[in-house]
């Protein structure tokens, strides 16, 4: 058995560690840190050899992580969010001011939360007020001059040059497996409400091969479009993060939809340095995990 006082907890192993976590393997961390895949395999193996246990099951069709792993997992959210608290603690400058911050309403109780409770901690005499909005309605606020920044879901071929991207990924058309699309005539068609440009894309460009979508269910929140798609009710528009089991991915009748990006956009504005300060952090939380979660 291993010395405890020779044990060591590494926090550029950590990272990894809990990155396996977030992206669902060894694999997508890696892509998402930008290492290879020895690389992040190398780091937890060091960190195995140095708390002699296993901390990922290797075994076809098992969990990722074995007991221990999960355990360390908790752990390690805990060390690593004190560990880059206390380096921003030491290395923050005195800020003052006000922020006006529009978040979607899947990034408020996500990394982002997270960041922006420390952000208060760090900072008490910067006010943070923030709304919760469609991403087409905080556009609109941000070029009105309402918001200083706004986190919000954009089309993947729309990223700006000064945007930060946190998360990419893909829109599907879905439906549930015992719904049978009709040979012919309209599609029934799940719509979020008219503040989503998922429903304008499908409303315009996405009827341009001849198919008509028929709106027949209308909803602003994705657990009611998810909760329609599973009852079978009509088609609809679902990122990644909102499949469920026993929906299909539709692939054809249907044009194929655009990416998707999640993007810090800032006002066209004075610079605000405590905005300056909390968009750093941001990017910085990024580039150390590779992106940020979003609620599923």
């Amino acid at each position: 058995m291993t010395e405890v006082n020779s044990r060591r907890l590494e926090i550029d192993a950590l990272r990894v560690l809990w990155s396996v976590r977030r992206h669902g393997g060894i694999t997508r961390a890696a892509e998402a840190l930008g290492l290879s895949q020895s690389a992040v395999s190398h780091k937890i193996k060091r960190l195995e050899v140095s708390l002699d246990c296993d901390l990922l099951s290797r075994k076809p069709g098992a969990p990722v992580f074995t007991a221990a792993g999960e355990d360390l997992l908790d752990y390690a959210k805990r060390i690593l969010g004190l560990h880059d608290e206390a380096l921003l603690s030491l290395t923050k400058t005195p800020l003052a001011g006000r922020i006006a911050l529009g978040l979607t309403e899947d990034t408020t109780c996500t990394d982002l939360a997270r960041i922006l409770g420390r952000f208060r901690r760090l900072h008490p005499d910067v006010a943070v007020r923030t709304k919760v909005r469609m991403s087409l309605v905080l556009r609109a606020m941000l070029e009105q001059g309402e918001l200083d920044a706004a986190i919000v879901q954009i089309f993947a071929h729309e990223v700006r040059p000064t945007d930060i991207v946190l998360f990419r990924e893909q829109l599907y058309w879905v439906k549930h497996s015992d719904l049978a699309l009709p040979p012919s005539g309209p599609i029934p068609f799940l719509s979020f409400d008219d503040e989503c440009f998922y429903r304008q894309w499908a409303l315009d460009i996405g009827q341009d091969d001849d198919t008509l979508l028929e709106t027949v269910f209308e909803c602003a929140s994705a657990a009611g479009i998810v909760s329609a798609v599973t009852s079978a009710l009509g088609v609809a528009l679902l990122n990644g993060r909102h499949l469920r089991p026993g929906m299909d991915i539709i692939t054809n009748r249907l044009p194929t939809p655009p990416a998707l990006a999640y993007v810090v956009r800032r006002a066209r504005k004075a610079r605000n340095p405590a905005l300056d300060t909390l968009v750093a952090e941001i990017e910085n939380e990024v580039s150390r995990y590779g992106g940020l979660t979003l609620a599923s």
